[in-house]
């Protein structure tokens, strides 16, 4: 849960707004209705979707949401699950009074665990996770991203902090103007990796 509400969180943060929702949405859909922690993701997933339509200057949309967005997250502790929710419920308030209030300003950044996430600042797992939404997101395929973050794991666990696989993600998720570079040289090693698996199998 918390390398979800982290990575959605520096998602939204460096103005992915569309995507962000997506760093929650599977959670959110394994949980009880109605527990505090899917009314914490669902008014997390609605404010992304606000601030979206805001920017499409989509007004009836932004509103709903907004109003939405804080119906959900009302009565939730002020820092619930380490985000900072009353910054974020002040907004959402005067978005839904005011849909072009992002005309003029900048949304609220969600603060998690006593600071702002960017992408740069994630560690390993939240990373995993932005690089298959950044993938589905800006239209790269994100099968050798999903199989990346798997060996990266894997090489984690057998303790190759230098693994090719664990650079690449990161790159991925950092680096804005090369990510294509970096999305085939992902896919490359990927599959090289896939074919070395394969060759061991036909061994036995």
């Amino acid at each position: 849960m918390r390398d979800r509400l982290r990575a959605g969180a520096a998602i939204f943060n460096d103005g992915y707004y569309h995507a962000a929702h997506d760093a929650w949405e599977n959670r959110w859909l394994e949980l009880e209705s109605g527990s505090d922690d899917e009314r914490l993701l669902h008014g997390l997933i609605q404010y992304s979707g606000a601030v979206f339509h805001a920017r499409e200057r989509n007004w009836e949309g932004t509103v709903g949401l907004a109003e939405s967005a804080g119906e959900y997250l009302a009565g939730l502790p002020a820092d619930y699950r380490d985000v900072r929710l009353e910054p974020v419920r002040s907004f959402l308030s005067r978005l839904a009074a005011d849909p072009e209030l992002l005309e003029r300003r900048k949304p609220v950044r969600i603060e998690h665990d006593g600071d702002h996430p960017t992408l740069p600042s994630l560690g390993f797992e939240a990373t995993a996770i932005a690089a298959v939404v950044l993938a589905e997101e800006f239209g790269y395929d994100d099968e050798p991203v999903a199989r990346a973050r798997g060996y990266a794991r894997q090489d984690l666990e057998a303790g190759e902090d230098d693994s090719v696989f664990i650079t690449l993600l990161f790159d991925f998720v950092r680096e804005d103007e090369n990510r294509g570079i970096i999305s085939q040289r992902l896919s490359d090693h990927v599959g090289r990796r896939r074919a070395r698996e394969e060759d061991v199998e036909g061994l036995f």
